[in-house]
């Protein structure tokens, strides 16, 4: 699609979607730099500190929440480790989607312009830095918008606004103090990854898999959406999802839908089935013999309910 047909009132640029994202990402990866991020989901808040450094091919971060219960994740890479100081537990796992909108890099780049477009609305300050307001609009009622401040020269995300088809705000993460080209030092976040002295350290082991090994199969989905991962958790003290659940993911590169599929043991019941919202993340459960289906993801419902409503069992 041309860019002229992508921007509108405000462009200066005239940068496309797909140049606007990858610079956005992009500044993530080739910035050190600490601060303060809150994040806003309805008339719930939260804060946390966040150390980042990158040296070009190795990233880590340091984020310690400053709000609710203590809890330090650090990651390299995609290895990450969350220490929770008040049962002394540590978590490892691995996360191969990091970042701002995790799976752009996962899916056809080439396809995000057919379900999204872009207007630039000018220039404001965010935590005393200038930033670039970018306005990424979806083409359907399938997908959220949203808002984006990107700092003028780097391009790193300074706020972000998930956004509904009135323009409401459902959800807002911003940096309220940043220094850039900090004095971040990797060796530092390493030697405090490993430190996991006086923890009960759990590994969670995620398997991969496909729908029709698991006896799954979908008959549509929304469109735009690919499936990025297919895995299932193996039972332990890190498995929050139950048992031997099941979960893929899809994605049209900024919007992600997770579908986990769960075995009960017949005790539960259906009291939890229908729509869930907490902010821009929705979910969906039903259930399907003795498997209960969830579809979440920061999508609108309609887009989840066909999620939810595609999956069915294989004779």
């Amino acid at each position: 699609m041309p860019a002229l047909a992508q921007t509108g009132p405000g462009s200066e640029s005239g940068r496309s979607v797909n140049q606007w994202l990858t610079r956005m990402h992009e500044a993530s990866r080739q910035r050190a730099y600490t601060g303060t991020l809150v994040v806003s989901t309805g008339s719930a808040m939260s804060a946390s500190r966040v150390w980042h450094v990158c040296d070009g091919t190795q990233q880590m971060e340091r984020i310690e929440t400053l709000t609710g219960a203590p809890r330090t994740t650090i990651r390299h890479n995609s290895d990450v480790i969350t220490f929770v100081p008040e049962d002394k537990t540590a978590w490892v796992e691995k996360r191969d989607s990091l970042g701002l909108f995790p799976e752009l890099l996962r899916t056809p780049a080439n396809q995000i312009p057919e379900f999204y477009g872009v207007r630039e609305r000018g220039v404001e300050r965010v935590a005393g830095y200038l930033s670039d307001v970018v306005e990424i609009v979806p083409k359907d009622s399938l997908r959220f918008g949203y808002r984006v401040w990107s700092e003028k020269h780097s391009g790193l995300v300074m706020k972000l606004q998930t956004v509904d088809a009135r323009g409401q705000v459902l959800e807002q993460l911003a940096f309220t103090e940043l220094q850039m080209n900090a004095p971040v030092r990797m060796k530092k976040l390493a030697r405090l990854m490993k430190d996991t002295r006086g923890y009960e350290v759990h590994h969670a082991v995620l398997n991969k898999t496909t729908l029709e090994a698991e006896g799954w199969r979908m008959k549509d989905v929304a469109p735009g959406f690919l499936l990025v991962k297919c895995h299932t958790r193996e039972p332990g003290p890190v498995a929050p999802q139950g048992p031997h659940a099941m979960q893929c993911v899809y994605s049209d590169g900024l919007a992600t839908v997770s579908l986990f599929v769960e075995p009960q043991d017949g005790t539960s019941g259906q009291a939890d089935a229908g729509l869930g919202v907490v902010g821009a993340t929705h979910s969906m459960t039903r259930y399907v013999g003795p498997f209960r289906i969830t579809a979440l993801g920061e999508v609108p419902p309609l887009a989840l309910g066909q999620f939810a409503q595609a999956i069915e069992r294989l004779p």
